[in-house]
């Protein structure tokens, strides 16, 4: 009697994008429902993040606590700082929370092979994380450049890994997975036209994670120093804002570094769930992208069940 082939291993390549990252979590739900389950994660940034949760087999703790996220939620995990020590934000708050919930865990003890990728500041070079503590890996990772502050590693300074490798198939790979899902979120997210500034704002706007960023900011600051800092972010008509800035810029270094990337060593499978509606910092829309992330599973379907037999 012949015997069964043997099934080659999964590994699932989670990319970066801030917010949108959300939509990993329907990706990965979507892919287990169809009895696709890899056995290796590699997570860049936020794709390091939920990637932990579901190596950790935490991911519906995580699940439940980011629907619960409002505007004022997120802000009360952000410690937010003045410009000083390279970004707006320390992360403390929010990874001694996330310390609480999932646990200190040794990313060698996890029952699914895990490694997540950060950036080392002074070369530029990557650094994978394949050991020792899960959650300073994944800090490490999420260090987005002028937002978190970088982390000190060793004798390195490290910041997110999308500055070197946006989507980590070749980690994945080195791993040893030998078919390859990736999931792109930032895919046609530079093409988004930046809005006119002359006329996007109403005449009593409601308050937006970026401009709630900047008013504590500026509320650490002596009146002169608000004077200042009024002038530099705020006080220059029709013009983009800080955050639009920094948001549009990490999209266009990410996807062309994406599209450089997937061009020399391409995944199996490139999932691109469309986030075009939710912005760096919108980790309130949760609902919203999980539930594109089953939706960008479901039309790469037919292919995930030529390649998979699923």
């Amino acid at each position: 009697m012949k015997q069964n082939a043997r099934k080659p291993t999964i590994g699932l390549a989670l990319g970066s994008g801030s917010a949108r990252g959300w939509a990993h979590i329907g990706v990965i739900r979507e892919l287990n429902s169809i009895g696709i389950k890899p056995s290796y994660i590699a997570g860049t940034s936020i794709g390091s993040l939920v990637g932990a949760a579901y190596a950790c087999n935490e991911l519906d703790k995580l699940e439940r606590w980011i629907l619960k996220l409002n505007k004022k939620e997120i802000f009360r995990y952000l410690d937010i700082k003045l410009v000083t020590g390279g970004g707006f934000i320390e992360g403390k708050k929010l990874f001694e929370f996330l310390r609480r919930q999932l646990g200190d865990r040794k990313i060698e003890d996890l029952d699914t092979q895990y490694g997540c990728i950060a950036t080392e500041l002074s070369s530029g070079r990557e650094i994978w994380f394949k050991k020792g503590s899960l959650l300073d890996a994944v800090r490490a990772s999420i260090a987005i450049p002028g937002v978190f502050t970088p982390v000190k590693y060793g004798e390195q300074w490290l910041i997110d890994g999308a500055v070197s490798n946006p989507i980590p198939v070749s980690l994945c790979r080195a791993m040893g997975a030998e078919l390859i899902i990736a999931v792109n979120l930032n895919n046609h997210i530079p093409g988004k036209p930046l809005a006119n500034y002359e006329t996007r704002l109403p005449k009593n706007p409601e308050p937006t994670a970026e401009t709630t960023i900047l008013d504590k900011l500026a509320n650490e600051f002596t009146s002169k120093k608000q004077e200042i800092f009024s002038h530099f972010f705020e006080g220059i008509p029709n013009t983009p804002g800080l955050f639009d800035v920094i948001s549009t810029s990490v999209n266009i270094m990410q996807d062309k570094i994406t599209r450089s990337r997937m061009a020399g060593d391409p995944p199996d499978i490139l999932l691109t769930p469309k986030l075009t509606s939710i912005g760096l910092m919108e980790f309130d829309k949760a609902q919203e992208a999980i539930e594109e992330g089953r939706n960008a599973v479901r039309r790469a379907l037919p292919t995930l069940q030529d390649i998979f037999s699923v």
